[in-house]
């Protein structure tokens, strides 16, 4: 028995996996260049504790005693297929709140609606695309900034489409059910005219975007690392934030570039403060901060 058990570990030692509940350092590296492969997402060797905690619960899913096993299921007995879809809602990182950066939002409604509508922008149907939606939030903080223009002045119409690769988000980002807390960005007028208390016993502590505004946007599932994205191209404005860093340099370039391909004419790509030297390589111009204007 000792030696068996000996041989084992001088094995487990030569492949990079580890006894027990842990991703061995070779089986990390597939599955970091499994997911950059797929998603452009680098994976380094510092994330890995914060991916065997993630991978847990897709281990218990498959009914694999340890992380070891569960890795040989994904590599060595064909469970990669049915598993992508999960293993991309674990690693992908999907931090976002309610107005976030709304020096955007502020841009959005003082400058970049009104002169899209004085350009007559697609028969007065504003079309915006948050190409990296996440749970819905950024949509949903769009869809009130443009209600309430629409408010005053009612001369045109828009529609807002979110896109990611989670399915998870995806799915919160539809049912647009958030907590409580999640509304402390909102302002108080917005939060008073678009949000309103979810109805069922199990919503208690729960909010709901409101009807006119959920009929406005639709979310799909899109992989910004596809090399050409089904949507229209006279978008007026995309919101692209704090997804690129994520990217090596020749992922970012290519991903700009086919989104300024949906843009029309005079149309806006905002991007994250930090990434704003992405976009200079592509036939845009600065128009604010982190904000680009397609010539």
């Amino acid at each position: 028995m000792a030696h068996a058990l000996a041989v084992a570990e001088r094995s487990n030692a030569r492949s990079g996996a580890l006894p027990g509940d842990q991703i061995g350092a070779e089986d990390f590296e597939r599955l970091a260049s499994l997911v950059t492969r797929e998603t452009g997402i680098k994976l380094p060797a510092s994330k890995r504790l914060m991916i065997e905690g993630r991978l847990r619960k897709r281990m218990r899913a498959c009914n694999k005693p340890d992380l070891h096993a569960y890795c040989r299921y994904l590599f060595d007995q064909g469970g990669i297929e049915a598993e992508m879809i999960h293993l991309i809602d674990v690693v992908t990182t999907n931090k976002t709140d309610f107005f976030r950066e709304n020096e955007h939002l502020q841009f959005l409604e003082s400058r970049m609606v009104p002169e899209l509508l004085q350009r007559g922008s697609n028969g007065r149907l504003l079309k915006v695309w948050s190409a990296a939606s996440s749970n819905g939030a950024e949509a949903w903080s769009i869809a009130m900034v443009l209600e309430d223009m629409l408010r005053q002045r009612r001369d045109f119409r828009y529609a807002i489409l979110g896109t990611d690769i989670s399915t998870v988000v995806l799915e919160q980002a539809r049912r647009a059910i958030y907590s409580t807390e999640a509304m402390a960005p909102v302002p108080a007028e917005k939060r008073q005219r678009y949000v309103m208390e979810a109805r069922g016993n199990d919503l208690r502590g729960e909010v709901r975007i409101v009807p006119e505004l959920r009929r406005r946007a639709r979310f799909d599932r899109m992989n910004l690392m596809d090399e050409r994205y089904p949507y229209d191209r006279d978008v007026d404005v995309i919101f692209l934030r704090n997804v690129l860093i994520y990217f090596d340099k020749n992922d970012q370039a290519a991903v700009v570039s086919r989104l300024v391909g949906h843009l029309r004419p005079g149309g806006y790509l905002v991007v994250g403060h930090s990434e704003s030297m992405v976009v200079q390589q592509a036939n845009v111009r600065p128009a604010g901060p982190t904000i680009f204007q397609k010539g």
